[in-house]
């Protein structure tokens, strides 16, 4: 099936060839059209310089309405550099400059120390004074062309260091720093979502594949560290990714045919004040699935909106929605050992998400004001019967439908004082989760229907203050801020002066091309609700449960040579406390979450410690519209213990190095190549129990082998290495783009040696045994990975 595959598409290969020498109708240059407005005062700025990224004596002024029309442009993707006096130069976000090219708008701030022209040095290179380290900004070049990723948000940011990966694929857990993948949080627009992925893993963050469709993303920030104070509960990552506005001057719609699903996405107005974004898809991944002979066939539709209302000259509303729908049904025709072990114990899955909100900007003189007010919904379903027998409800081993909700109200004040800027806010949340659970385990030797029903409401609350300041010459930057928070979840948790989280970070610019940067931080996570409301008997068994904490610091410095190259090197360490540990198998909750279901349902103690630290470099260099390449390398632990008399353990995400290199090339006639080369090392990891896995009851319960938990991480896989290519081709039309890619994962068909596992045959080695001690006659299943995947691409936007 798979070599049938590249024949097609090598075949589409030489078609594109041929279209791209036999198609004269292409369109060599547009138009680009926007306007240049201050910051604070909504006014526009007349006579501003506006040029395009690295083709300087391509640049126009702008009129006395602070409009710009560029003409003249070569398609492709596009920076503009915009300066002017008494304002400081402002590089813009990447756009696409095709027939559909957006409306851009660009925002000046005040430089009260610049009182002359100055020579413009435009920089992609962007950091923020409240995270001069530990940040990465993500452009539309390498959202829309980075091989192997399939424009999925989530496997985007793992070319950058500190971002580990599971090479067995099909997941898109983040492994940032050492953490786990519960450790994340996700934004859009300065909005919360709690998972942005199909399938999600409750309790976690990671699942298969995406929920925001990369067509109407802007640019995102990627934050390994160096939290900024308004977003609350990370101690891996923060991911705070922005959605392009919609276009006021004409409607534009964007037709996509992708290695998972088919979508369209628009972008216009409504009237002259209102804009608006939309996109819709429908999955066809579970054909993909079945073509690689895998045994479960998910499916799934989303749908993104964004409407963006200016109400006056000084205020704004911005309306947002983010929704999936996913169904996970079980291939049980599939035959081999390895699809008949998955069967065994994966569930049913159905789940809906969804994260409306809405944003109100205020701008009053030098002070902003924004009141954000938001509600998150997932409803989660997981079915499972024994040997996939649904005949009977005595083959009953699990019935799940957990529902969470959170409902959010935050308002904060932006002042902008010259040299210095101040921020406080604060916020006010809701919280409801339900759960009713059935599921047979396997406890003392015997096997147990668990049955438990949840009710649970919180009521949180947080607030934040932070400074940053920017000297004179602009050589030294620094910031720091405090935030505190609290929930009514038990009284420990309602002390929210036992929950401040104080931070601070400095820069400082050795010379034009050198600057070293540090930064410290104590953030808190609320543990996740399937922990807080997980019942024994009718009680809550997880009321001493505390906030999750993280001490981070972390510092290095950076090279840079004009705007095309930088250089880093950065070192950090984290220090965890309080993390829930289970009292089962003595493993803390941050070791798990990298699988389908759920976590945290258990009994727990905030009793164990971890730590994570290491060093990072990166170099990345850009050329507009020819080049860009990024490599990084990371070496790095990740260790825990249970206590603080226990030893220090491997982590599940000591993956010990972490390597990428990844590029693309824009060649003449539209064409772009790109490959990415990827390494991790071998993560450790835990036997099995050959004993209790055999055991009739045990295997029964959960259709799985049991862990060896006394040899917790005490044998580690080898590494692993993988080469992905893509290639791009895009015909633009003077009333149309039409683009096409071809993408292949693990082009080398690199192999992947998990941990065999252990299945029973069904037979029953001591029929005359006591019931509760008979044993299935077990067989090793060899678990070997690794495939060539082959994407086609087909984009349309007009």
């Amino acid at each position: 099936m798979i070599p049938r595959k590249i024949h097609l598409l090598t075949f589409a290969t030489l078609l594109l060839s041929l279209l791209g020498s036999g198609v004269r109708a292409q369109s060599n240059s547009y138009s680009v059209n926007g306007r240049v407005i201050d910051r604070l005062s909504r006014q526009p700025v007349p006579y501003a310089a506006v040029v395009l990224a690295g083709q300087e004596r391509t640049g126009v002024s702008t009129d006395s309405l602070g409009r710009f029309h560029l003409e003249h442009v070569k398609p492709g993707i596009w920076r503009l550099t915009v300066s002017s006096i008494g304002y400081k130069t402002q590089t813009t976000s990447e756009y696409r400059v095709s027939a559909a090219t957006p409306f851009i708008e660009v925002e000046l701030e005040e430089d009260a120390t610049q009182v002359e022209a100055v020579t413009v040095r435009p920089t992609p290179f962007r950091v923020t004074t409240e995270s001069p380290v530990s940040l990465k900004v993500i452009g539309m070049q390498e959202i829309e062309k980075s091989p192997g990723s399939n424009r999925d948000i989530s496997r985007i940011v793992r070319s950058y260091p500190g971002v580990s990966f599971s090479p067995v694929g099909y997941r898109n857990d983040l492994i940032v720093r050492g953490g786990g993948p519960s450790e994340n949080k996700f934004y859009m627009d300065g909005i919360e979502i709690p998972n942005i992925n199909h399938f999600a893993t409750q309790g976690a963050t990671g699942g298969p594949v995406s929920i925001v469709n990369a067509d109407l993303v802007r640019e995102i920030s990627f934050y390994t560290g160096a939290f900024p104070a308004d977003r609350a509960g990370a101690m891996s990552s923060v991911l705070d990714f922005q959605l392009r506005d919609g276009n006021p001057e004409k409607q534009t719609f964007k037709a996509t045919l992708g290695a998972s699903e088919v979508g369209v996405s628009g972008s216009g107005h409504i009237g002259e004040k209102t804009t608006y974004l939309f996109s819709l898809r429908q999955s066809y991944l579970q054909l993909l699935f079945k073509m690689l002979g895998l045994p479960f066939l998910p499916n799934y539709i989303d749908g993104q909106v964004k409407v963006k209302s200016r109400l006056t000259e000084h205020d704004e509303l911005t309306v947002l929605a983010l929704a999936g729908i996913d169904n996970m049904k079980l291939n049980v025709d599939e035959e081999g050992e390895n699809a008949q072990y998955l069967l065994s114990y994966l569930p049913r899955i159905q789940q809906e998400t969804f994260t409306v909100g809405a944003s109100w900007r205020h701008y009053a003189g030098r002070h902003v004001q924004t009141v954000t007010l938001s509600h998150n919904y997932l409803n989660n379903r997981n079915l499972k019967y024994r040997n996939n027998d649904s005949s009977s409800e005595e083959n009953l081993n699990l019935r799940l439908r957990s529902v969470e909700q959170k409902s959010t109200l935050r308002a904060e004040n932006r002042t902008y004082l010259g040299r210095w800027t101040v921020r406080e806010g604060a916020e006010v949340t809701w919280s409801a989760y339900t759960n009713r659970t059935l599921q047979r385990l396997y406890v003392h030797r015997e096997q147990v229907l668990s049955d438990y029903n949840t009710h649970l409401g919180i009521l949180g609350w947080g607030a934040f203050v932070s400074a940053e300041y920017v000297s004179l010459d602009k050589r030294l930057k620094a910031s720091a801020g405090l935030r505190t928070d609290g929930c009514d979840y038990s009284g420990r948790m309602a002390r929210f002066w036992e929950q401040l989280s104080p931070r601070a970070s400095i820069s400082y610019a050795l010379s034009d091309a050198w600057s070293v940067s540090g930064a410290a931080g104590l953030y808190y996570q609320l543990p996740p609700y399937t922990a807080l409301g997980f019942k024994q008997e009718g009680e809550l068994v997880n009321r001493s449960l505390d906030y999750m904490h993280v001490g981070t610091v972390s510092g290095g410095f950076d090279w840079r040579h004009g705007d095309r190259l930088i250089v880093t090197l950065e070192g950090f360490y984290k220090r965890y406390g309080k993390v829930p540990v289970s009292l089962v198998d003595h493993i803390p909750l941050s070791c798990k979450g990298a699988d389908y279901g759920t976590v945290g349902n258990e009994a727990l103690a905030s009793s164990a410690q971890g730590r994570a630290y290491g060093v990072e470099a990166m170099a990345r260099w850009q050329i507009p519209g020819r080049l860009n390449v990024v490599g990084s390398v990371t070496l790095y632990r990740s260790e825990y213990r249970n206590d603080t008399s226990a030893p220090w353990i491997a982590s599940a995400w000591d993956n010990r190095f972490v390597v990428n290199l990844s590029g693309t090339y824009d060649f003449p006639r539209n064409w772009s190549f790109g490959a990415k080369l990827s390494a991790v090392g071998g993560a450790p990891y835990t036997p099995y129990d050959l004993a209790t896995s055999s055991l009739v009851s045990a295997w029964d319960a959960q259709g799985r082998p049991y862990y060896n938990y006394d040899l917790y991480n005490a044998e580690r896989l080898d590494a692993f290495a993988q080469l992905d290519v893509r290639l791009d081709k895009i015909f633009y039309f003077k009333r149309f783009m039409l683009g096409f890619y071809i993408d292949l994962q693990n082009v080398t068909v690199s192999k992947y040696r998990s941990p065999d596992v252990w299945m029973s045959t069904g037979e029953i080695r001591d029929p005359e045994a006591p019931a509760d001690q008979q044993h299935y006659v077990m067989k090793k299943i060899e678990q070997v990975s690794g495939t060539l995947l082959p994407t086609l691409g087909v984009t349309i936007e007009f």
